[in-house]
C-alpha cells in the first residue's frame, strides 16, 4: 500500500475516537453571513455545539480556498497553496464540513469541488475567515453531542488538525448512537473503518462529514489519481454487512490533487490509504 514518511513519530493510537450521541437535521445557509457564523447558527438553533455536514450545491462569494501542494520547506510531507480568492460567484457541486473549535472559538474544516464565476471548476480547502454565504441553501447536518472536534497540534504531521475530544453532554435532543473519529496517515480508509466496526461489533453504520486527505486514489472503475496529495471530500459513505457477515465499507468521494486534477467515484477498498487525516462521524444503526 502506498506510504508517505511524515515528519513526526507516528501516534500509537492510529484511530482517535470519542463515543457520544447525535441526529441527523437539515438546516438553511443564511445569505450574507460568514460562511462559519452561518454553519455556528444552524448547528445551534437544534441545539448542538458542532457536528459535521454535507452538501450538493449552494454559492460562496467571496470564497478564500488553498489547495494541496508540495512542501517548500520539508517540515511537512505536503502543504498548502497559498490563498486564492476568485472573483464573483462560485457554485458549489459537493462538499463536507466538520464544525469544531480552535483556541475556544467556532472553526471549521472544510472540503468542496465547485465551478467559479469564469467557468473553471476546481476545489479545496475553503478558509473559514474570509468566505461568506452569497445565496441561501440547503446542507443536510448531524450533530454531536458528547464530544467535539477540537484542533490541537499533531506532532506526527506537524499540522494543526481536528480530532474528537470527549465533551460534557448538554442534553441536545439526540437518537442515535454517534462515533466521532480521526483517522491518522498511511492505514487504508476503508480498512480503518471497517476493522474499528468489527472489533466493537458495529455490522451497520451510516457515515456522515467525511474530511480529509488520500495518497492519490484507486477507484472501484480503475481510475487512478497519481499525485500524492489531495483535499478530500465524502459524497455518501457506509458501512453495510458483507457477504462474511462482516462490516464493509462503501466510500463515495470526490477530491483535488495538488496538481489541480479532480476527480469523483467510489473508492476501492484497500487501496486508499490517510495522507494526512480524515475526521467523519458514523451514525450506528443499532441491532444490526
Amino acid at each position: 500500500m502506498r506510504r508517505i514518511v511524515q515528519p513526526g513519530p507516528p501516534a500509537r493510537r492510529r484511530i482517535d475516537w470519542v463515543e457520544a450521541r447525535g441526529r441527523a437535521f437539515a438546516f438553511t445557509l443564511q445569505a450574507g453571513l460568514p460562511l462559519l457564523e452561518a454553519a455556528r447558527r444552524g448547528f445551534a438553533a437544534e441545539g448542538f455545539g458542532g457536528g459535521v455536514l454535507n452538501f450538493s450545491g449552494g454559492s460562496l462569494g467571496p470564497l478564500a480556498y488553498v489547495m494541496p501542494a508540495l512542501s517548500k520547506t520539508g517540515a511537512n510531507a505536503a502543504f498548502y497553496s497559498d490563498t486564492i480568492r476568485p472573483a464573483g460567484l462560485t457554485r458549489l457541486k459537493v462538499g463536507a464540513m466538520t464544525l469544531g473549535s480552535r483556541d475556544r472559538a467556532p472553526f471549521f474544516h472544510c472540503h468542496a469541488l465547485w465551478s467559479e464565476a469564469c467557468g473553471r471548476a476546481g476545489g479545496g480547502h475553503i478558509l473559514p475567515e474570509e468566505t461568506m454565504v452569497a445565496e441561501s441553501f440547503e446542507v443536510k447536518a448531524f450533530g454531536v453531542d458528547g464530544a467535539v472536534f477540537t484542533a490541537e497540534p499533531d506532532p506526527e504531521t506537524n499540522f494543526r488538525l481536528f480530532g474528537p475530544v470527549a465533551s460534557t453532554a448538554t442534553g441536545a435532543p439526540a437518537t442515535s448512537r454517534a462515533v466521532a473519529l480521526r483517522l491518522r496517515p498511511n492505514q487504508d480508509f476503508a480498512g480503518a473503518l471497517e476493522t474499528f466496526c468489527r472489533e466493537r461489533g458495529i455490522i451497520s453504520a451510516r457515515l456522515h462529514g467525511g474530511v480529509g486527505s488520500i495518497i492519490g486514489a484507486r477507484f472501484v472503475d480503475g481510475r487512478q489519481v497519481e499525485p500524492f496529495a489531495t483535499e478530500m471530500t465524502v459524497r455518501s459513505g457506509a458501512l453495510v454487512k458483507g457477504a462474511d457477515g462482516a462490516p464493509e465499507a462503501e466510500l463515495d468521494v470526490a477530491l483535488v490533487d495538488y496538481l489541480g486534477g479532480l476527480a469523483e467515484g467510489r473508492l476501492s477498498r484497500g487501496d486508499n490509504p490517510v495522507l494526512m487525516t480524515i475526521e467523519l462521524v458514523l451514525e450506528v444503526k443499532e441491532g444490526r
